[in-house]
This record gives structure tokens, sequence and C-alpha cells, in this order.
């Protein structure tokens, strides 16, 4: 099976590459990627490999069937939503919708994933049971694709055993995949917070009551507090600031926004009720105040033991033992999350960097690229865990 998935792997190289090329120049926003999801149907189409839409809006599934379709169903997914991102990279395929860009590689996943498609459905008489392929919509965004792709049904009819997702990964060079069993990403938490003081004159401090103050307290406090957490991995950080005030002027209100990252349920409930007594006793000391929004996101991501051990054997098999990595907790989040909280789940990472070809820029930057010898490595990692 291994040789028969990588000659099929070689053989549609070229198409997959055209598509991941067609997906990264034409990058659309979180819920709104219309036009990616038509052309996802449109490949699908010209393979004469049925589809359901309109999932989550945009949202695809294929459900392919092979021998004994009934005796068990697993899931792949990829995401297909970009980011608003100014790409500044120099290629034919270049983003041609100004400020949006594919800079979380989300079209390589799709591509991946179609290709996956192509070479399983290509041997589906040759595997059991079946695989439920799920292109997803608006990973980047809260609330998130996933969460509403479940409500609607995704994981049943028939429903859903284990499921697997792959992500890129520039750390790590083109050929090697890593892994790790257990609890692998970080819950993540919006706050944005307003904080509501009387404007004035700076000279004359006795007619105001400036929320400057306040702000500058509550991030050293929040920081602080973080700071204490140091038997769990946590992130409490405020990543912006607005005053609209100037040299003479203190403004009326100043807004903070930041994010919460935490791997634990329990601690991560506590800290909202942390935040908020910190934010509280501040607005008192300071007789204003302070409107703390906590915008609960995704969930942290956990990786199945068994499932996990299973796809780093066929990782393995399919790419050498010396080109698989164990991954260390990584505090970015990841809404397949969802997912893994409902049905037994591996999520994975696949290198996609080459020194050699200038191909080093991390993710969410607007030089990110790939080297696209990862896309063979990348259905053909999905379509032996689905074997």
């Amino acid at each position: 099976m291994i040789t028969k998935i990588k000659q099929l792997a070689e053989s549609i190289f070229d198409e997959v590459v055209s598509i991941r090329r067609h997906l990264h120049k034409n990058p659309e926003l979180s819920f709104k990627e219309h036009k990616t999801s038509s052309y996802i149907k449109s490949v699908l189409s010209g393979w004469n490999i049925p589809f359901t839409e309109d999932i989550a809006d945009t949202g695809i599934i294929v459900l392919l069937k092979g021998n004994n379709p009934n005796s068990k169903t697993i899931a792949l997914r990829a995401d297909f939503d970009a980011l608003p991102i100014i790409e500044e990279n120099e290629v034919d395929y270049c983003s041609v919708n100004n400020g949006v860009m594919h800079a979380c590689g989300h079209d390589a996943h799709t591509a991946s994933l179609l290709g996956a498609v192509n070479i399983l459905n290509t041997l589906k008489t040759e595997w059991e049971g079946s695989i439920k392929y799920i292109f997803q919509p608006a990973e980047e965004m809260l609330p998130g694709g996933a969460q509403q792709m479940i409500k609607e049904g995704v994981l049943e009819n028939p429903k859903i055993e284990k499921m697997l997702g792959q992500h890129v990964f520039p750390d790590l060079e083109v050929g090697k995949v890593g892994f790790r069993p257990g609890k692998y990403m970080a819950s993540t938490d919006e706050l944005h917070i307003t904080i509501k003081g009387k404007g004035g004159h700076a000279a004359l401090p006795e007619n105001y009551n400036s929320p400057l103050l306040a702000a500058a307290k509550l991030i050293t406090e929040l920081d602080e507090f973080s700071k204490k957490e140091k038997d769990r991995p946590c992130v409490l950080a405020i990543g912006f600031i607005e005053g609209l005030g100037s040299t003479n002027i203190i403004p009326e209100q100043v807004k903070l926004k930041g994010t919460l990252r935490a791997m634990d349920e329990y601690f991560r409930v506590n800290t909202h009720e942390k935040m908020l007594v910190i934010a509280n006793s501040i607005a008192e000391t300071y007789n204003l105040i302070i409107d703390f929004d906590i915008r609960k996101g995704y969930p942290c991501l956990v990786n199945d033991d068994e499932v996990t051990k299973k796809s780093i054997l066929f990782a393995k098999e399919y790419m050498g033992a010396e080109n698989v990595i164990n991954l260390p907790v990584r505090m970015t989040a990841e809404d397949f999350s969802y997912y893994s909280h409902q049905v037994p789940s591996c999520f994975y990472r696949l290198g996609t960097a080459n020194k050699s070809k200038g191909i080093i820029h991390g993710l969410h930057t607007s030089r990110f690229n790939i080297d696209e010898i990862f896309l063979e490595s990348g259905y053909g990692t999905n379509g032996l865990s689905s074997y």
C-alpha cells in the first residue's frame, strides 16, 4: 500500500501544486470564502467525486466508501481561510487580493487533502471502512468554523471514530513530521477592555481622572499575575493600547486588547475570575469604570495517545523513522481542538522549510511560503493514516 500511495502521490504532484497555487493566489478571509469553496467543489466535480456542500455556509464534506463501509469511519480535515496580511513574496502565484494572504498555509492544507481524496478514491477497492474529508472554513477567527460544522452534524452520519488534522510547520525542514501525544496546543481567549475616566487639559490634573494611569496599572498587574504561574504553561499578554490623547490632552477612555492562552481548563476559568477581580480593584482605586470583556475562544487541543502513537508508526513507515520528531507544547491555538474534544484525534505538523531555497519565514508573516515538496508528503501521510 505504501508503494502504491507513493506512486500515485508522484503522479498527481503537478496537479496538486497547481491547486495549491490557485488557492494561494486567490485567498479569502474567514467566513467569506465563497470563491474558495466554489473552486474546491469544481476540482472534486472534475474528478467525478460527489460531495455535500453548504456546511457552516462554505464548508464541504466528501464521504468515500471502501470495502465494508460500515465497519469504521475516520475523518481528515483541512481549513481554507486566509489572513489579513499584505503578501511580500515575489512569486507568480502571489496573492491578487490586496491585504489578504495565505500566511498560515491553509492553501497547502486544502491542496494536500484534495490529493488524499484523489489517491484514496483510486484505491477504494483496497481499503476498508469509510473516510470523511472535511473542508472547513474560518479557522482563523472566533468562534471558528469547526464549532459550527460540529453543530451541523459533521461528526455524525456516519459517526466518526477518529480524526486527523495536519498543519504546515516552518520550524521543520521539508520531509520531516512532528507529533505530540496528549495536550499539545493552548486554549485561546480574547480580552477586550475599555477603561472610562474623565478627560481634560493635561496641565489641569484637578479637572480630569486619567484612564491612562489605570491602564498602565492594569497591564502591569495582569503581567505580574501571569508570571507567578510558573508551574503551568500560560500566556497573558496585552497587544493593543489606544488612548487617542496628545501631549496636553488626557483622553476620556483607553482601550486595551489582549489574549489569554492556557493548557488547563480549570486554570483557564480561575484566571478569568482573577482578571475580573484585578480589574474591579483597580477601577475602585482609581474611581473609574473598567469594562472587561472576555471572549472565550478555542479550548486546548488534546491529541489522543493511541491515535497519535499509531499515526507515528505510519509516519515512520512512510517517511522514515529519522524524519519523525517529538514536538514541544505550543501556546498557539487551533480550532481543530473542538474536534479533539469530541472524538479521538491526532493533529500533527509537517515540515515546510527549505533553507537552501530561502524558505525560512514563519507563520502569519508577509513572506511565509512553503517548499511544495511538502505536498507530496502531506497527502501521502493523510492517505496512509487513513488506510
